[in-house]
């Protein structure tokens, strides 16, 4: 596989390029669509075009295509006596062909607005070509035993079709841990370019390893995949003149799932969603229904301060189920929500009057905890502060991937 960094990088900055650009000029024609919100946290009331992300996500896709005569130029031109890599090739169509199936059902939610089963189910269709593809040409399911348990379970294990289902799962994770952080202006595509730069760095800093091979086949996503992103985000910051959408959200996911498959960093690269592994953790009661959860989750808009404060909700005791209650319970307990039970008296035509048990908790996401912990906050300032928390996350598992996994293993392992 040809690989020039400097031609990636131009191609990649052309699409950027492209992308600023073409974003403004098809506002119009998406919200004479119908495909239009309006910004919450605003009291502006501006219809703001939304499922923009389907626009980067085809310029992504153009860049993708055009770079593949250069990749394999050599074969083309029959410059070289070295076989053509046929195995590198179909993982690299099976790989586009994920990406684009899962910018498809993303733009198809946005227009349709599927249901949550449907979110869950649509990443695990698009990622079987993947997975067929890893299971032809690799068919690498084995993980490293750290040393102080080699002694019981051997240098390494082989998970067979268990490792298959991680990576389906990763790709279902991926897909939908950035749609659900998400409700501010830039925070989607920022947290997202934050995350794909970590594995350009972590990719560069393996190019000399004995998986740089697989590394350089990483690169060529998140290239123009960051350019076009950024030429979003641009147009995503605050005030927002265009919302991404689930289409973005899907097709950074499935992006991000494919480089870490193929590039054989699956494990890896957990390690930069710290943030939204929380947040899926922390919304788990509400996702799952243990907790009645409003449709959306977005932090309360105050018109007087122009700031947002954590939102809440309301619901009768008795839509909990058991565990419902015990989520609460355990979430107030180790002071991560803020739980509030109280009666209240309802009109009735009897002479005795009737009430109900009312119960009132902070919504479960990331946005809201902060603002929980530190008070009202302007839109803009809570972006930056999350994504600052993003940055340090990478820090974090860049401290975990190198010095602490040399400490449990005695070497970087891939």
């Amino acid at each position: 596989m040809f690989f020039s960094l400097s031609l990636t990088t131009f191609i990649s900055v052309c699409g950027g390029l492209l992308t600023y650009h073409v974003i403004p000029k098809f506002r119009d024609m998406f919200i004479k669509a119908n495909l239009f919100g309006v910004d919450l946290n605003k009291s502006s009331g501006v219809k703001v075009p939304e499922a923009t992300g389907v626009i980067t996500g085809c310029i992504f896709l153009m860049v993708s295509f055009i770079m593949i005569p250069f990749t394999y130029s050599d074969y083309l031109l029959d410059q070289t006596t070295t076989p053509f890599p046929h195995s590198e090739f179909v993982q690299l169509i099976a790989a586009l062909l994920s990406i684009s199936c899962m910018l498809l059902l993303g733009f198809a939610d946005d227009v349709l607005d599927l249901r949550w089963r449907h979110k869950l189910l649509l990443p695990s269709m698009a990622s079987l070509p993947l997975l067929m593809v890893y299971y032809i040409t690799t068919n690498r399911t084995e993980i490293v035993v750290p040393t102080v348990l080699r002694w019981l379970l051997g240098h390494s294990i082989q998970l067979g079709v268990l490792y298959y289902l991680y990576m389906g799962l990763l790709a279902v994770f991926c897909t939908n841990a950035i749609n659900i952080l998400a409700g501010i202006n830039g925070l989607e595509v920022g947290q997202s370019i934050i995350i794909a730069a970590s594995i350009a760095v972590f990719n560069l800093m393996s190019l000399s390893g004995g998986l740089a091979h697989h590394h350089r086949f990483s690169l060529y996503f998140l290239f123009p995949y960051l350019s076009t992103s950024t030429a979003l985000l641009a147009h995503n910051w605050y005030p927002s003149k265009v919302f991404p959408g689930d289409t973005f959200c899907y097709f950074s996911g499935m992006t991000f799932a494919v480089v870490a498959i193929l590039g054989h960093f699956s494990k890896t690269l957990l390690l930069f969603f710290i943030p939204q592994v929380f947040n899926f953790l922390y919304s788990l009661p509400q996702l799952f229904h243990f907790v009645p959860c409003p449709r959306h989750r977005l932090p309360k808009y105050s018109k007087e301060t122009d700031t947002v404060c954590t939102s809440l909700a309301t619901f009768k005791k008795e839509e909990m189920g058991k565990l419902g209650k015990l989520s609460l319970k355990i979430l107030s307990s180790l002071q991560l929500a803020t739980v509030r039970e109280y009666t209240v008296q309802m009109d009735s035509d009897s002479d005795t009057p009737t009430t109900v048990d009312m119960v009132e908790c902070n919504n479960l996401t990331l946005i809201n905890f902060i603002l929980r912990l530190t008070g009202p906050m302007h839109e803009q300032t809570l972006t930056v502060t999350i994504l600052v928390i993003q940055v340090l996350s990478s820090v974090l598992a860049f401290m975990v991937r190198y010095p602490l996994a040399y400490l449990m293993y005695g070497k970087v392992v891939a």
